[in-house]
């Protein structure tokens, strides 16, 4: 999928699940479950044990599923996962050779940001999303507002915080999509291998991207 269709799949789903997980087994389990609830896209977070194989992995045996690296801190780093097959790059701060290495290799890539001051910044360069983390704890949808208000034009991730009850109204605030990882994926879930459980959650959340959309 070109970089268009990653962007345009993130933009139509609404949710970007983010994975934390300790194996590449339990990597595809939750793409699998994921996908199974209505969300094709997952994101390995480098923080998961040999993150590169597991994107690798994924790729591989889940030809379906959007497959993006997150907590990517380094251009060297954002290389090495692109060449594991990753189509997306996420991080949760703002390095500007990372966007910039991103933005050369033509694909999608979310920089993290928090203040007015970093969505400037991140802006400047160019990436497709500027997430805002973790925007849970420092005012939700309210600061996610807000931020809106000041820059309508740029398309906002909401992530860090958000959950069941929250994520109606992150979307209502104005974010294009919603990063979500254990509050989607619980380890819970993994360990006890419950599809059925996170496929629930999947639409659930889904369902609530959707109400706040017609609003």
């Amino acid at each position: 999928m070109n970089k268009q269709g990653v962007r345009s799949r993130i933009e139509e789903v609404g949710i970007i699940p983010s994975i934390r997980v300790s194996t590449s087994e339990d990597a595809l389990f939750a793409a699998e479950a994921v996908a199974r609830g209505g969300i094709p896209i997952i994101e390995v977070t480098l923080t998961v044990p040999e993150a590169i194989k597991v994107i690798s992995h994924v790729v591989k045996n889940a030809p379906e599923v959007t497959v993006g690296a997150g907590g990517v801190l380094d251009a060297d780093t954002a290389r090495r996962c692109l060449d594991a097959g990753a189509t997306f790059l996420t991080s949760d701060g703002f390095d500007p050779d990372t966007v910039k290495f991103a933005i050369q290799q033509d694909v999608v890539v979310i920089p993290g940001t928090l203040t007015p001051t970093d969505v400037i910044a991140a802006w400047k360069l160019g990436p497709d999303f500027v997430k805002i983390v973790p925007c849970g704890h420092i005012g939700g949808d309210s600061y996610i507002r807000d931020l809106k208000a000041m820059f309508p034009k740029v398309p906002m991730i909401a992530a860090g915080g958000v959950n069941q009850r929250t994520a109606f109204n992150f979307i209502l605030a104005g974010a294009v999509a919603l990063g979500i990882g254990g509050e989607l994926i619980p380890r819970e879930s993994i360990r006890r291998r419950q599809p059925d459980r996170i496929a629930e959650l999947a639409r659930r959340f889904l369902n609530s991207v959707s109400s706040a959309r017609r609003q």
